[in-house]
């Protein structure tokens, strides 16, 4: 996958960052139910649900972090994961 099918993505709290670096694709859970994020989705904003964000990128270990609530923000190929903790 090229650098054009990435995505920059950031998941963190107030006083911790969980992740930060380059993405094929986000999941998570909110109110409608479970939702992925790709490359060159359209600007997102949700908030989340209980449940696990999942960041994947090809050659690695997939980053799973079990939340109970949070806000997702997409814009521009970048992924953004606010948690309340």
């Amino acid at each position: 996958m090229s650098d054009q099918q990435k995505m920059k993505v950031k998941v963190y709290a107030p006083f911790e960052t969980y992740f930060e670096g380059e993405a094929d694709s986000v999941s998570a859970v909110n109110l409608t139910g479970p939702f992925d994020v790709l490359a060159h989705h359209k600007n997102f904003i949700s908030l989340l649900q209980t449940g696990t964000v999942t960041v994947r990128h090809a050659g690695k270990d997939d980053f799973n972090l079990k939340i109970n609530r949070g806000l997702i923000h997409v814009k521009a190929d970048k992924v953004t994961v606010f948690l309340d903790v």
